[in-house]
């Protein structure tokens, strides 16, 4: 994490809130501005800081610094993002750079996994999906899309599957896509945490 906060320090505040998608000034206390300058955003719909100087991961309620994974996902993500834009395509993980050779292992722990979870309970999915605020897509049989970060989408698809004594049998799947700029924003490495956070997620918080 010291090389990573080091590629920042030569950059801009208002230039790296930018190309993040987050707000930079003083935090409030009581509805008045307190301390020092931080950049403000969202990872996976909650507030989160990151202080400036130091880059700092910090709960800004609690102002305790946030687990080593999460600052380094913040880190990759200050590092990384050029401000390209969304653009509302989706791709797999195998057309992530790099990502092809691992694609096998990422369908493992997240489309598999969610399959041995919802199977073909399109119900569920879906009201677990609205619970963690995923906004419906028009993809597959059912889809949402989950914001990690301000510009970092993941969507979630999954297709109901179809058996039975005049059909061919076509099981249930669910797979995780990424925005084509996804690359812009993290590296692959994080995706796979992204995929990997976003499967236990729904698992977790699963709504019958």
């Amino acid at each position: 994490m010291v090389e990573l906060r080091a590629q920042l320090e030569g950059t801009e505040p208002p230039v790296l809130a930018a190309l993040t998608g987050s707000e930079y000034g003083k935090p409030t206390l009581g509805g008045r501005p307190h301390g020092s300058q931080e950049f403000r955003l969202h990872l996976w719909g909650k507030p989160v800081s990151m202080t400036y100087p130091g880059f700092i991961a910090l709960d800004p309620a609690t102002r305790q610094e946030l687990r080593p994974d999460q600052q380094t996902l913040l880190l990759y993500y200050f590092t990384t993002a050029d401000g390209a834009p969304e653009t509302g395509q989706w791709i797999s993980f195998a057309d992530l750079p790099g990502g092809r050779f691992y694609n096998q292992a990422f369908q493992g722990y997240t489309g598999h996994e969610l399959v041995k979870a919802f199977g073909p309970d399109r119900v569920a999915f879906e009201r677990t999906a609205t619970s963690l605020d995923g906004r419906p897509y028009p993809l597959g049989d059912a889809a949402f899309v989950f914001r990690a970060l301000p510009r970092v989408a993941l969507l979630v698809i999954f297709w109901q599957g179809d058996s039975g004594e005049d059909t061919i049998d076509f099981p249930p799947s669910y797979q995780i896509l990424f925005d084509t700029y996804a690359s812009h924003y993290l590296p692959t490495d994080a995706f796979a945490i992204l995929g990997s956070t976003l499967t236990r997620r729904l698992i977790a918080c699963r709504v019958d």
